[in-house]
């Protein structure tokens, strides 16, 4: 005991203290996780949910039939087939069957032909291209300018705010169909004017109604995307950082762009997703109403709209657009959920 306290009160050093430490001492240390990123712990908890996963392997399997195989696939969106109307799944016209018979290999249509003998495997595939285009095109519009003006918006605050933001609730109340159309009648004789001059022959090929979508979704869209990055800036403006950055003499727009705005990139790639298949929708029922893409060239709303005369004796031309429309939509919607999760702090277990 007295050996103890004077080991305890001295101010000498125990040599033994020094010494390495034997390998039973070092595995019964506590290895603490090593320290990870935001974006690797988020990518992380994403690979982990399974329902995410497999909808963007849906995802990438739809882009590479709609993005790939019509580049190599043996018929055109267009091309029509004498004599081959109204074929079902897996069948041949009466000119293809003799071309079996007589040795040669014709390549099947797996979804039949329309009534104008067009395969439409492959204008089921081109019109999930125009789709997912669509609402790839437009999520990025809506990204841009729903992220600017929000920003704008909140950063500078007092009457700019309230100035912003009144224009954006008078925004909601435009019915978005309507401005379609008036759109449509309004632009139809100068594009097709426009088209007529080289260089812009693709205005004819997509068409008044389809540019006209793209319009109403610069003008009106961006409207729910400002708002959540505006709830988001209006808490980071008040940030150490932020200060810091004033001090410093950084400008406005730097502040913007490199402080705020990055910090809300995990809930701009979150309401991004979740955007593009709104958009993938209403251009789907947009073309269903006829208010799309210009024929030939075909859009999933588009052929369901072609397919609903036919429903009762042609069943297959309606089932192949719908399901392929709700795959698409749910897909994006599940793994936006995802990264919903992966990307919120307050999800971490």
């Amino acid at each position: 005991m007295k050996e103890l306290n004077k080991n305890v009160l001295s101010f000498q050093l125990n040599a033994d203290d020094f010494l390495p430490a034997t390998e039973e001492e070092k595995e019964s240390l506590v290895v603490m996780r090593d320290s990870v990123s935001f974006w690797k712990d988020s990518f992380h908890r994403l690979r982990k949910n399974k329902v995410a996963m497999v909808s963007l392997f849906f995802i990438i399997l739809i882009m590479f039939l709609s993005f790939v195989v019509p580049s190599f696939y043996p018929y055109s969106y267009s091309a029509q087939q004498k004599g081959a109307e109204n074929l079902r799944p897996m069948t041949y016209s009466k000119a293809e069957q003799e071309l079996i018979d007589a040795g040669e290999k014709v390549f099947p249509h797996f979804l039949g032909t329309d009534k104008l003998g067009r395969d439409y495997a492959v204008r089921v595939m081109v019109g999930s291209r125009i789709s997912l285009t669509v609402g790839l095109v437009a999520a990025v519009i809506i990204l841009l300018i729903g992220s600017l003006y929000g920003s704008i918006a909140a950063f500078f605050g007092g009457w700019v705010d309230i100035i912003m933001m009144r224009i954006v609730d008078i925004i909601y109340t435009i019915p978005d169909v309507l401005l379609i159309v008036l759109i449509s009648f309004a632009l139809k004789n100068p594009l097709e004017t426009l088209s007529e001059q080289a260089g812009f022959k693709w205005i004819g090929t997509v068409g008044p109604n389809l540019i006209s979508i793209f319009i109403v979704f610069a003008l009106l869209y961006w409207v729910g995307m400002a708002r959540i990055v505006r709830s988001q800036v209006l808490v980071l403006r008040e940030s150490e950082y932020v200060t810091a950055a004033k001090a410093l003499g950084a400008t406005n727009g730097r502040i913007i762009r490199k402080h705020l705005l990055t910090n809300c990139i995990g809930t701009l790639i979150v309401t991004t997703t979740l955007q593009i298949p709104s958009s993938i929708f209403t251009e789907s029922y947009l073309s269903f109403l006829g208010l799309g893409v210009a024929v030939p060239l075909p859009s999933l709303g588009s052929l369901a709209s072609s397919a609903i005369n036919g429903m009762n004796t042609y069943p297959y031309l309606l089932i192949a657009p719908a399901v392929l429309i709700s795959l698409i939509i749910l897909s994006f919607n599940l793994f936006g959920d995802g990264l919903r999760d992966a990307f919120d702090p307050k999800m971490k277990k």
